[in-house]
This record gives C-alpha cells, sequence and structure tokens, in this order.
C-alpha cells in the first residue's frame, strides 16, 4: 500500500505559476512511476507529467514547456511545478503511483488538489 498527500493546489491567474507537491508514505525506489493526472469537469482524466524510477519523464504535448515533474528522493516527494498557467489547465490534478509486482500493476491515488486557473 502506497499512500499519497498532495498540496499546492489553488486559484491563479492565467500566466501565473503554481508548485504541486505528492508526498508518499513510501521510498520512491520502490515506486515504478509517479506522475501526476487532471480530470476537468466533463472530462476524462489525461495524465499530465510522469516521472519513473530511473528518473526518466515524459509530458503531455499540452504542458511541455510549461510544467516540470521532479522528485526530492529524501522527502519521497514528488512536484508539479506549473508556469505559464491557462484557463485550460482548470482541473482535479491528481497524484499516481504505480508498482509492477506479480499480481500486475498497482495503481495507488492521492486525493486531489483542485487548480483553477482565472482569464
Amino acid at each position: 500500500q502506497v499512500q499519497l498527500v498532495e498540496s499546492g493546489g489553488g486559484l491563479v491567474q492565467a500566466g501565473g505559476s503554481l508548485r504541486l507537491s505528492c508526498a508518499a508514505s513510501a521510498s520512491i525506489f520502490s515506486i515504478n512511476h509517479m506522475g501526476w493526472y487532471r480530470q476537468a469537469p466533463g472530462k476524462q482524466r489525461e495524465v499530465v507529467a510522469t516521472i519513473s524510477i530511473s528518473g526518466t519523464t515524459a509530458y503531455a504535448d499540452s504542458v511541455k514547456g510549461r510544467f516540470t515533474i521532479s522528485r526530492d528522493i529524501g522527502k519521497n516527494t514528488v512536484y508539479l511545478q506549473m508556469n505559464s498557467l491557462k484557463p485550460e489547465d482548470t482541473a482535479a490534478y491528481y497524484c499516481n503511483a504505480a508498482k509492477y509486482g506479480p499480481h500486475g500493476k498497482e495503481d495507488y491515488w492521492g486525493q486531489g488538489t483542485q487548480v483553477t486557473v482565472s482569464s
């Protein structure tokens, strides 16, 4: 089991910045992938950014160049730095941890944090 606690959401004007944090209850090195997903009202949840156990990162095309995913291994925490925010970035943001074990893939989710970007 992995518990994830997110923080850092809020209301910001277009062009502003926010940093989301996701603290994991387990060592990051026990988790194959960690990532941020978001879900806007009436839309499906979509991946925003991921970071693998080796530190390899990947981003959705819509956030490339604006968002940065990073981690602090000592704090078992993953961050999402969001710059140049747009109204279309408004969504509930969820932290995800994915582990691959003998029984297959296990997904863990945080409770979500709301990001609202005003125009």
